[in-house]
């Protein structure tokens, strides 16, 4: 790759990453800075920075795989430690992270999200809620890749959400989706005298299968 090849991916790369920043604010997954979102390109991590709202981003940011600041001078978000740790443990090319009002209610109440849908086979199965520990931490880091183990897509508890795939169409679509799956577990759960349906194991491994094929060819 040339260096105006490695320089267009990169624009590329971050007028997705802002406009997906800016989605998880617009559609209410996150409020004022809350969140960030990052991208991988190469040896780069594009990530959004501490404490700039979301209509201010400019493309300009990046680090390495270990967190040394490569482009632009903001520092970047306080959970970079999170997002670095998914980037060396995992095919990650994108990861999302919010404070979701349902999905961040469901993570103060159980240990995993009840298995509610079948949408929940395309992040690998039931979504489990990482232990609580202090934002921007390497230990929440590390309750995080246990809780993924095995899944895209995870709670933190007291805190919010991480999703990762391939893109970050893909991951805000996991994201958004875990969001909706929550808010559905806990309206079905508030009716007086019943209990939600849920879903079996093998139940959820017949719609993960088919979920693999989910979409347009190619």
């Amino acid at each position: 790759m040339t260096d105006q090849e490695r320089q267009d991916a990169i624009e590329r790369a971050w007028r997705d990453l802002m406009a997906t920043a800016r989605r998880t604010a617009t559609e209410g997954l996150v409020v004022g800075t809350s969140g960030n979102v990052s991208v991988r390109v190469g040896p780069l991590v594009l990530v959004t920075p501490s404490g700039v709202p979301y209509d201010r981003l400019t493309p300009e940011d990046a680090v390495d795989l270990d967190g040394n600041q490569v482009l632009g001078d903001l520092a970047p978000t306080s959970e970079l430690p999170l997002h670095l740790e998914l980037y060396r443990n995992t095919s990650a090319g994108a990861v999302v992270h919010t404070h979701a009002v349902h999905a961040t209610a469901v993570s103060t109440l159980v240990p995993e999200l009840p298995p509610i849908h079948y949408m929940a086979g395309a992040m690998g199965g039931p979504v489990r809620v990482a232990a609580y520990a202090l934002y921007g931490t390497g230990e929440l880091a590390q309750n995080m890749l246990r809780a993924l183990r095995e899944r895209t897509a995870c709670l933190l508890q007291n805190h919010g959400t991480v999703a990762y795939a391939d893109s970050l169409d893909q991951a805000y679509d996991r994201t958004a989706q875990l969001e909706w799956m929550c808010r559905l577990w806990l309206t079905a759960a508030s009716v007086p005298g019943h209990a939600p349906t849920l879903l079996t194991s093998s139940q959820l491994s017949e719609a993960s299968e088919k979920l693999r094929n989910y979409g347009q060819p190619g």
